[in-house]
């Protein structure tokens, strides 16, 4: 090119610069959202209004990928060193062992949203085959003789850690329960489980695809995502009397996003599923909102069940080394099977 000039040139080349700056301001923006199992489709849904949202609020793209798993599992990947900017797992010891052992994030993460960082919430319910031909309307029905129950392993799945602890639950609270009676129904219940799958989707797929089990204890949205949109299957769901206020997490990965140059992007990402926009899509995607307006409009679509809550458990750091730590009551009762 000719320049008639030295000035030309500069001029010539603070353009250049100029637009290799502004080229770098709005290029694409990627994160990577480390989720649970049954996630994918709400977070499809929700990172399509999220790309919009951030594209209006700042003019820049942001590029949003997804990886899902049994939740134990997916933190310890994350501690192992995937990149997840943001996490979206099944319950907070999970995130707690990035802040303990990963150093990834604060230890008071739970604190820096509303609801201890969970937009949204589950329980655990039942889904049986058309007719539900075994005749099961509570957890006491599953440990009959010919009923196979399909739940995923609790050392690697966190909802799979929320159906083993409504199952406790409701065998402490009957009449003349105890410890001792708690532990006994666990062990006669999972007699009844031909297989452990390591995450709840992976579980969907063996009793709704594979045809294995009678019944899955499951999470509350995908025993609706099952009973509306599988194709040629035909399941019921059953709600127990007693169930448990599953309460999934989100939380920034610090140590990540400064790396990355994406805090802003994620922060944003996180603090956004408290919005209306985000909870209607959860209240669509069969989670309960939060927002007690969103919830109002979906009442009738989630019907009353009597829940414990973590707490009763003591947090979720004492039923860890209760239940599901090395060589506690799961690997012991498990081990008698």
């Amino acid at each position: 090119m000719n320049f008639p000039g030295s000035l030309s040139r500069l001029a010539y080349v603070a353009a250049l610069l100029a637009s290799l700056i502004g080229a770098t301001v709005h290029a694409e923006v990627t994160l990577l959202n480390v989720s649970y199992d049954p996630t994918r489709e709400f977070y499809d849904a929700y990172n399509r209004e999220f790309a919009q949202f951030w594209k209006q609020k700042t003019g820049e793209d942001v590029a949003i990928r997804q990886s899902h798993g049994g939740s134990g599992k997916q933190a310890r990947t994350v501690i192992d060193g995937l990149p997840a900017d943001v996490v979206t797992l099944a319950l907070a010891y999970d995130i707690d062992a990035l802040a303990s052992k990963g150093k990834l994030l604060p230890a008071n993460w739970q604190g820096r949203l509303p609801h201890n960082s969970s937009p949204y919430t589950s329980t655990i319910v039942f889904l049986v085959r058309k007719g539900n031909p075994k005749g099961i309307r509570d957890w006491g029905d599953l440990i009959k003789p010919g009923v196979e129950v399909i739940t995923p392993n609790p050392k690697t799945s966190g909802g799979a850690r929320w159906n083993y602890l409504a199952a406790w639950a409701w065998a402490l609270l009957q009449p003349g329960g105890s410890e001792a009676t708690a532990a006994d129904f666990i062990g006669r219940l999972y007699r009844n489980v031909p297989v452990l799958d390591t995450g709840a989707r992976a579980s969907l797929t063996t009793f709704a695809q594979r045809g294995i089990g009678d019944v899955i204890i499951t999470w509350e949205n995908e025993a609706f995502m099952a009973s509306k949109r599988l194709p040629k299957q035909e399941f019921e769901t059953v709600v127990p009397s007693i169930s448990i206020l599953a309460e999934p997490p989100v939380a920034v990965v610090d140590k990540v996003a400064i790396r990355r140059g994406t805090i802003a992007v994620a922060r944003a990402y996180v603090e956004h599923l408290y919005s209306r926009e985000a909870q209607e899509i959860a209240a669509q995607h069969h989670y309960r909102p939060r927002d007690p307006a969103v919830a109002a409009r979906h009442a009738a679509e989630f019907p009353d069940v009597r829940m414990l809550t973590i707490a009763d458990f003591g947090g979720w750091h004492a039923a860890n080394a209760r239940h599901f730590a090395a060589g506690a009551a799961f690997d012991r009762i498990y081990a008698r099977k």
